[in-house]
């Protein structure tokens, strides 16, 4: 199933738009209950703004606000980004670290998003278990955990650690465009054969393309039509 991954999407990454460790760790914080596309809008203006941990730590609450806005939940999570701020200031001297101990010490950030930033600001190994990720690989039988933290040490006793951060990269996005949570598109799915949930959604190829997205929609519906 992992080679059918890697063959799906050889180009799966992190999908925000990031240029340092900083502006990922506030931009994954930014990313809980809205999509990583409407982060996307408000970053570019956010990051101009604030550049520092001190610009955060620092921040005018009601301005601060106003940018967050978009993202939903604008109050708390300007909460969280100034606490972000302000904890990077005192105890890292601003940067952000690059150790899973440390990260999860900070306001806001939990194991997922540690291994966000350790993933793709760090290049150090993790597994990112997302809604997405955790869903898809109890559908594949991979474990039948629940807990965000038992799902990655389960996962991580499967899959080499080298490969943690693309097989994160590759779950999401197949959970984003295929795997649908309440109607995933097994008819037009290149696991299918191998998948034991096979059949919770519909199983007809030309139904279930339709419920395929995303750009590499007809890379995928040919991979599926092939095996």
């Amino acid at each position: 199933m992992k080679r059918c991954l890697d063959d799906e999407f050889p180009d799966a990454h992190c999908e925000l738009d990031f240029t340092t460790p900083l502006e990922l760790l506030v931009a994954v914080v930014l990313s809980a209950q809205t999509t990583d596309v409407r982060v996307n809008q408000v970053t570019p203006a956010l990051f101009a703004r604030y550049r520092t941990a001190a610009d955060y730590a620092g921040a005018d609450r009601a301005e601060l606000e106003e940018y967050l806005r978009p993202t939903g939940f604008f109050r708390a999570k300007a909460n969280s980004v100034m606490g972000l701020g302000a904890a990077l200031v005192e105890r890292y001297d601003g940067e952000v670290p690059g150790k899973l101990k440390d990260l999860v010490t900070l306001p806001g950030v939990g194991r997922k998003t540690a291994n966000v930033v350790l993933g793709d600001a760090f290049g150090v190994p993790g597994i990112t278990v997302d809604t997405h990720f955790g869903r898809l690989v109890r559908r594949w039988g991979w474990t039948e955990e629940e807990d965000p933290v038992k799902v990655e040490h389960a996962v991580g006793e499967l899959i080499p650690r080298k490969e943690w951060t693309l097989l994160s990269h590759r779950t999401i996005f197949h959970g984003r465009r295929v795997c649908h949570a309440r109607k995933p598109a097994c008819g037009a799915c290149p696991l299918a054969k191998m998948c034991p949930s096979f059949g919770t959604g519909p199983t007809g190829f030309e139904e279930a393309a339709k419920l395929v997205k995303g750009e590499e929609r007809d890379h995928i519906l040919d991979l599926a039509a092939r095996r």
